[in-house]
């Protein structure tokens, strides 16, 4: 088994499967309820956004950030590029879907992450919600539909609308609550730098590496970010590192010598011993025990 990673949105519907494509190889909208099968996708990655709105009437399962969680009623979700994920859609699971390029949103001017902090690189961000939460947020989303469906694909309106809803969206209380720690006069140092740690964590392992990128010193920076996140700057660095790992043991069938080399360990004994320091387990154990649950 391998970790497969979509670069085309259409790639990606094929494989899913559903029947319809998108003449926008920037942006597509789904409704779900156009497709009523059963739908498992195992682990994947694909190289652009996506924001889902969905209520599910059954068994909805989702694996994300290394964990399996059970869709109770309804549920927004917020994907970057690259992070793995995995679902199970029951028949007749309702809702609205969004792929998006970053290249839609070329002639933005701002930082697109700092104006948007609900997309994180580093991790799915998804709110559980209740059923009269998803009605309240229905008619934002219908907006976009409405009018992807009914003009041009490339047409700049259903784009300006789409911009309206991720406002919207980042005005919602329940988002605002849970990603309010995020938004601070040193956001922007620890933002920048956790874009880094996900480009360059394989090559770059120290904080000294990182200060340098960003023309401030390790100290400065260790000091913001430990502000910022509660967490020292070199924990970020192993973490991402850790995910990546537990990642390809989870979800992959190469070896430990294998992950090691991929991980840029020299050799198997030393990436087992910084996955026991981390995690107090080795990563056959952890394998085993993935497998068995």
């Amino acid at each position: 088994m391998y970790i497969h990673s979509y670069t085309s949105i259409n790639d990606f519907l094929e494989s899913i499967p559903v029947n319809h494509r998108t003449k926008n190889p920037m942006f597509y909208c789904m409704r779900l309820e156009e497709h009523k099968d059963e739908i498992y996708k195992a682990p994947f990655r694909r190289d652009f956004f996506f924001i889902g709105l969905i209520t599910s009437n059954g068994k909805t399962n989702v694996i994300y950030n290394n964990q399996d969680d059970h869709i109770k009623e309804s549920f927004l979700t917020f994907q970057c590029p690259n992070l793995i994920y995995s679902f199970y859609k029951e028949k007749n699971t309702e809702g609205y879907l969004i792929y998006f390029k970053q290249e839609y949103f070329n002639f933005l001017k701002f930082d697109f992450f700092n104006e948007f902090p609900f997309f994180n690189i580093l991790n799915i961000n998804l709110f559980q919600l209740e059923n009269k939460t998803y009605q309240e947020l229905l008619p934002a989303f219908e907006e976009v539909f409405k009018s992807y469906e009914n003009r041009d694909v490339f047409s700049k309106i259903t784009t300006h609308k789409f911009l309206a809803l991720l406002y919207n969206l980042k005005e919602f209380t329940k988002i605002q609550n849970e990603l309010q720690p995020l938004i601070s006069s040193n956001h922007s140092i620890t933002n920048q730098y956790l874009k880094l740690v996900n480009v360059h964590y394989l090559e770059k392992r120290t904080v000294k590496e990182y200060a340098s990128l960003l023309n401030i010193s390790a100290s400065h920076l260790s000091k913001t970010v430990k502000v910022e996140t509660n967490k020292k700057a070199l924990s970020h660095i192993n973490g991402r590192l850790l995910k990546e790992a537990k990642s390809l043991i989870q979800f992959t069938s190469l070896s430990i010598a294998e992950i090691a080399h991929q991980l840029g360990f020299s050799d198997a004994s030393n990436f087992g011993n910084f996955f026991r320091k981390h995690t107090s387990t080795s990563p056959l154990t952890f394998r085993k025990n993935y497998t068995t649950r």
